[in-house]
């Protein structure tokens, strides 16, 4: 008799059946994928090497020196009684990277109370400051401590827009991504310093000096004046030239009116038309008859168009025959009694 509860595929009450499937694990994990991912193409993963029995010790741990214990205070941005912060040596990739160091030579775990509480507040402190920065979006805040056993916190800050910079891989891409401008970067060094300051402390940083650029020599500035100029008429004298047309003559010495001959200025009392003298009426001749004669005895000028202002000798006396025609016209023109209300005098011969 065969037991059928020993045959091969009898169903057993209670049972799991379980396939085995093959899995291949992929050549490079899921993160090369990402956006974040600063690099592209064909990867291979590293082989793992055997752990170590014992670690070596960390750059200020045990007998070894401290460089955050020797740096002075200068080599800093700010420093207070029981905090430092300090940047890099050159500008880098990221519009700004400090590290927080605490002044004692402790690591994160050996912190007192008061310094543990002080670090927390220190944390947010300098991340609004590094926030505060013109084009930050987002201060990451990272602690490795594998390197150096003195306390130090590092502060990243990302490129406002720049969303492939998220996440795990701001750090690599900081060594990627060409170097910012040395004056941004000194300027952003000392807003950051500025703002720790308010709260107390000693800021360190100062900002870029302007670069002045002035001419070696004064000749070498009057000379680019002369030539800025020269190029001003130029452009000047083109604009004003009629396009397709010869040049405007220049007016002839005898249609130019004379010159006077105490100022030295054209005369442009009246404008000569067809070549002929205006006619003058014989009350404006006794008025320019009588106020020539004055200006000659007091030494005084007379602008053209007034009776009596300091200037130049009336225009119609400079011409000749002027003076004759003037007392001609003296000699015809009625007198006036100013006691009769300005009525005309009737000469008798």
């Amino acid at each position: 008799m065969i037991d059928s509860r020993n045959r091969v595929g009898t169903p057993v009450p209670n049972s799991v059946r379980v396939s085995v499937v093959s899995h291949t694990p992929p050549a490079v994990p899921d993160f090369t994928r990402w956006p974040s991912f600063p690099f592209e193409g064909d990867f291979r993963v590293k082989q793992l090497d055997e752990p170590v029995a014992v670690e070596p010790p960390r750059k200020g741990e045990g007998s070894g020196e401290c460089h955050s214990c020797n740096a002075p205070d200068e080599a800093y941005i700010w420093v207070s009684e029981r905090w430092r912060v300090r940047a890099m040596d050159r500008p880098t990739g990221l519009p700004m990277v400090l590290i927080l160091e605490s002044r004692s030579h402790l690591d994160l775990g050996d912190l007192p109370n008061l310094l543990a509480a002080e670090l927390g507040v220190m944390t947010v402190r300098l991340e609004r400051a590094v926030r505060s920065l013109d084009g930050v979006a987002r201060v990451h805040v990272n602690r490795w401590g594998d390197g150096a056993a003195h306390l130090h916190l590092w502060f990243l800050a990302r490129p406002y827009g720049q969303l492939q910079l998220r996440g795990t891989f701001l750090s690599l891409w900081d060594h990627i991504l060409p170097p910012i401008p040395e004056a941004q970067w000194r300027e952003n060094l000392a807003l950051v310093a500025a703002w720790l300051a308010e709260f107390g402390g000693r800021p360190l940083a100062e900002p870029p000096r302007i670069q002045w650029q002035a001419p070696s020599s004064l000749a070498q500035q009057v000379t680019a004046a002369s030539s800025g100029l020269a190029q001003q008429v130029s452009a000047a004298s083109s604009d004003l030239a009629p396009a397709g047309g010869p040049p405007p003559t220049p007016p002839s010495p005898a249609s130019a009116p004379p010159p006077d001959s105490a100022s030295g200025t054209t005369l442009t009392d009246a404008p000569s038309t067809g070549g002929t003298r205006p006619q003058v009426t014989p009350t404006e001749a006794a008025a320019r008859s009588e106020t020539a004669a004055e200006a000659t005895s007091t030494g005084g000028t007379v602008t053209p168009g007034r009776d009596r202002v300091a200037g130049s000798m009336p225009e119609r006396a400079a011409e000749p025959g002027a003076a004759e025609e003037a007392e001609t016209a003296s000699r015809s023109a009625p007198a006036v009694n100013p006691e009769a209300g300005g009525e005309p005098i009737t000469r008798t011969r």
